[in-house]
């Protein structure tokens, strides 16, 4: 009896087991096909947050940008923009309406010939985040559709809306108010030099191998100042706020003795207040062209004129 009960339980895993097989191969199985919107280009015209907005409060902004077709149930092929041409990628169905395509999970959440929209997850070990990464709702209007049916074009579409407007000015006033706050400006701050013995140079950390997107740019701006002629030698390297209006405030400082820490700040301070708000023109950073306060790494090396 026991030995009986033991093959039925085996019996109903291996049932189960090519069940599951079978619906992770055979499409017709699953909630829907692909095969109904096969060979329809479909191009990116929103991409937001489960608030609506393409904004969250670090600055981060969604842009709209993918243009995809499905070739085939398990083929779907996207614009590259590194390539200028459409790219073929194998589409993973993993489970539920969770699939791999592009080196990115996504959960489809709606399709027909006129609009899909797929939610952009992060999986961790077949779990999905349960956080901001997973955060991120994409709509994709199809060509036809955008240019026959509502007369417009993509760039249209992908325009901000009012309600991301209305956001960056409460946000940017909140900031504004207190010089030690500050989110990510998507136009960062620019040093425009007024002298000739100033230099400027903005870090790109961009990093397709590891995802590191332009966004990083834009999130994390790193600059290196360089000034000749300066009053002695030295470097420093700090993070600092610099406000609506251009004002430069030095909030750490790196690379130094926590002892000594408090005072490099305050020389680092100086050199900013006296070499770089008077050999540079300062201009903030702005999103949706609303100047807010954002905080930025700056490297600035002094070198003193070395006279014969």
């Amino acid at each position: 009896m026991i030995k009986n009960t033991i093959y039925f339980f085996f019996f109903v895993l291996m049932l189960s087991a090519c069940k599951f097989g079978s619906k992770t191969s055979d499409p017709t199985l699953r909630d829907f096909t692909f095969e109904p919107v096969k060979g329809i280009r479909y191009q990116e015209v929103k991409r937001r947050f489960k608030n609506g907005l393409s904004f969250n409060g670090e600055g981060f902004m969604q842009k709209p940008s993918w243009i995809i077709e499905v070739v085939k149930e398990d083929t779907m092929s996207a614009w590259s923009p590194q390539k200028q041409r459409m790219q073929k990628f194998y589409m993973q169905y993993d489970h539920g309406n969770v699939y791999n395509f592009a080196a990115e999970f996504f959960k489809v959440k709606h399709i027909s010939k006129d609009s899909l929209v797929f939610q952009r997850i992060q999986v961790d070990g077949r779990v999905i985040a349960a956080d901001l990464r997973s955060d991120v709702n994409m709509t994709f209007y199809a060509q036809d559709y955008i240019k026959n049916k509502l007369k417009t074009s993509a760039a249209d579409l992908q325009k901000p809306t009012k309600a991301d407007t209305a956001f960056i000015e409460k946000r940017s006033a909140r900031v504004n108010s207190n010089s030690d706050s500050a989110f990510a400006a998507t136009d960062p701050v620019q040093f425009i030099p007024k002298s000739k013995i100033v230099r400027v140079e903005k870090i790109s950390t961009v990093d397709r191998a590891n995802n590191r997107t332009e966004a990083y740019d834009y999130m994390f701006p790193q600059y290196i100042i360089r000034i000749d002629r300066a009053y002695k030698d030295f470097a420093y390297q700090v993070a600092a706020v610099v406000d609506f209006q251009g004002g430069i405030h030095v909030k750490t400082i790196y690379n130094v003795l926590p002892e000594n820490a408090e005072a490099k700040k305050k020389v680092a301070q100086g050199i900013a207040d006296i070499y770089v708000r008077n050999l540079f023109n300062v201009a903030p950073g702005t999103t949706l062209g609303i100047p807010h306060n954002s905080e930025i790494t700056l490297t600035i090396i002094g070198k003193v004129i070395k006279r014969p």
